[in-house]
């Protein structure tokens, strides 16, 4: 206690920091770009585009540039808009380019003369990619003469030089390359920026944008005039969602400032999908914009069935079976958006929702009466759907009589701990009845349960909701977490803190570890929002040198770990077959012992590029996966394949 009052009563102003310019950003980027994992590092690209895309937007620019140098770790963008001002700035005294790019909160959107709609509203954009950058070259293009200045991890290294000679035209380039200090990985992923530059030229109809990957020596240019109706056709055809009418409902309103379009097609899929984008950004949690278009989508079907007296007997149709196949995009234009957050992923503006409901509504109705015959078919589908839920509801009460919690009704096959309550136990879904016997004897049973699985899961990606609450193997997990599943599912219910998936090292592994992933993703997302979901590593390798014992979870370990020993001895190298064999001492020491062992945290940074991944790996349409094998068969004579 005495300590403690010593050490509190020195607490004085020196103890204060003061973090000035873009030193906040570099302290805490996680609260400016979200991480600093792939989405992070990306969203730096994300953040200049976005600035291009802004002058494209409001009539000041006809093309996009995007270039990604050959080592992959620099980026540069260009427009051809009107340039970044480069006269003095009454207040900071420098110029108006180094004060977007060293100054929090500084830009041209927050007055409405210059930018009727823009995705970067907070004015930190700029600043916050120079802050982060190692090197960042800005170059302007405006009147009549070119400019150029340098910065390092936010700061000046050059002053404004006007360049010799006259140039036309006008635009801005910046070229930037990450700061490995702040990054762990600074190598950008071609496929990420290019989906990206695809999306952004759907949404714009009318803007060009190139990109030029030098790694891997590509030139593409993108330009949609069909806009967002030619962007449906091809999510649709990513999700192998065929349409049950053609063509689409097109709705483009554009009565005042705020503006928004909207397309959508109801298809045989069995989920709903929503792409929503806010002056160009993609909102991947959805938000105001997308509760407006549910509402008014949901009341236009309603008042139709009203209508046209077209409910059957005995037939209760729900939101969700009227939303059940639709594949929308929306895209909305908004003079002063308000955004969660710097990363900008969910919409805030309250009059968005009333808006788009007040103006969807009565246009999709007035659609479907003057095109009965396919508005018919439509309400045929939400009815078969209303009578596949019921029939699926009526399944899942089944199971969930049969998996209620209490401890009689649990799996058989389920070695429960000792804790009754949550607190910090765990429960490991074990691959195989033999990895399963070994986990029982190495674990701690007082806060670790294992439930083993027999064979390969099902691929819950391919299959109806009765052919999952059928499969034995998925009923027994369900059972063991106790949360019930879709529409049931309740967090509180939750039997186990952690819910760790142990799977053999190898390829084999990896994949019952995948069609796992696939069944939670789909199925108990929110166990992996809520940060339940875990991956056990087990290693493939154990490694002698001399008396030092080392676990290697994959090849690439073995090597460093033989690199570090340095030839102090020979190493004697022994690869597992699998869990099974392993004594369950070196089970609890490699795998089981929280002290010891190595475990990852299942987490969603994006969940539109995640549920795109799914859909490709796992899903019915094999040419994904085609495309995906053969786009890495380069990669494939590194991969050790396991026989």
């Amino acid at each position: 206690m005495a300590a403690a009052s010593k050490k509190a009563k020195s607490y004085k102003s020196e103890n204060i920091t003061v973090l000035e310019g873009l030193d906040p950003v570099r302290k805490r980027p996680g609260m400016y770009i979200g991480g600093v994992g792939s989405a992070g590092l990306h969203h730096l690209v994300w953040e200049i585009m976005d600035n291009s895309v802004d002058e494209a937007m409001n009539g000041h620019a006809t093309e996009i540039n995007v270039h990604l140098h050959k080592s992959g770790m620099t980026v540069a963008v260009s427009d051809n808009g009107r340039g970044i001002p480069v006269d003095m700035h009454k207040k900071t005294k420098k110029s108006a380019l180094e004060t977007v790019l060293t100054v929090l909160h500084a830009g041209g959107k927050f007055e409405g003369d210059n930018y009727k709609t823009a995705g970067g509203l907070h004015g930190v954009g700029a600043s916050v990619v120079n802050a982060l950058s190692k090197s960042l070259v800005a170059v302007v293009k405006r009147d009549g003469a070119q400019f150029r200045m340098e910065f390092a991890k936010g700061q000046p290294k050059t002053k404004l030089q006007k360049l010799k000679g006259n140039v036309r035209g006008t635009g801005t380039t910046i070229t930037f390359t990450p700061d490995p200090t702040i990054f762990p990985k600074t190598e950008f992923n071609p496929n990420t920026i290019r989906s990206r530059i695809e999306i952004v030229s759907f949404l714009h109809r009318g803007v060009k944008v190139n990109f030029v990957d030098d790694v891997n020596g590509k030139k593409e240019t993108f330009h949609h005039e069909n806009g967002i109706v030619d962007f449906l056709g091809k999510v649709s055809t990513e999700r192998s969602a065929t349409p049950i009418h053609e063509p689409p409902f097109a709705l483009n309103s554009s009565a005042s400032d705020e503006r928004f379009e909207l397309v959508l097609h109801w298809t045989d899929s069995t989920d709903e999908h929503v792409r929503s984008y806010v002056n160009g950004i993609p909102t991947g949690n959805g938000g105001t914009h997308e509760n407006g278009f549910r509402s008014g989508m949901v009341k236009a079907v309603r008042n139709y069935i009203d209508m046209h007296n077209l409910m059957p007997r005995g037939v209760k149709i729900s939101h969700e079976d009227i939303r059940e196949g639709i594949v929308a995009i929306i895209s909305t234009f908004i003079k002063e958006p308000q955004f969660q957050g710097q990363t900008k992923d969910r919409l805030n503006n309250p009059e968005v929702a009333s808006m788009i409901d007040s103006e969807l509504r009565p246009a999709l109705e007035q659609w479907m009466n003057n095109n009965r015959s396919v508005a018919d078919g439509i309400v045929a589908r939400i009815i078969a759907a209303a009578r596949a839920r019921a029939a699926s509801r009526a399944a899942s009460a089944a199971v969930s009589r049969k998996v209620s919690g209490k401890r009689s009704l649990l799996p058989g096959k389920l070695s429960d701990c000792m804790a009754s309550g949550r607190g910090r136990s765990e429960l490991f879904i074990v691959e195989g009845d033999s990895a399963g016997g070994s986990a029982k004897q190495g674990r701690d049973r007082n806060f670790q349960a294992i439930l083993p699985l027999r064979g390969k899961v099902l691929n819950t990606e391919s299959a109806n909701l009765k052919k999952i609450l059928d499969n034995k193997e998925i009923q027994d997990m369900v059972a063991a977490i106790g949360c019930g599943l879709g529409t049931s599912f309740n967090i509180a219910n939750l039997r186990y803190q952690k819910i760790i998936l142990l799977a053999d090292a190898d390829s084999d592994g990896h994949h019952i570890t995948t069609l796992l992933l696939t069944f939670f993703f789909r199925h108990m997302p929110q166990l992996i929002s809520n940060g339940n979901l875990f991956i056990a590593v087990p290693p493939l390798y154990r490694v002698d040198i001399g008396k030092e014992t080392h676990w290697a979870a994959d090849e690439e370990d073995k090597v460093r770990i033989i690199n570090e020993a340095n030839g102090r001895a020979n190493p004697e190298i022994t690869r597992f077959k699998g869990l099974g064999e392993m004594m369950p001492k070196v089970l609890w020491e490699t795998t089981l012992d929280p002290d010891t062992r190595r475990m990852l945290k299942v987490e969603v940074d994006d969940q539109l590029e995640t549920d795109r991944v799914i859909s490709d790996l796992m899903g019915k349409d094999a040419s994904a996966r085609f495309r995906f094998i053969m786009e890495r068969a380069e990669d494939a004579d590194a991969i050790e394949i396991d026989v």
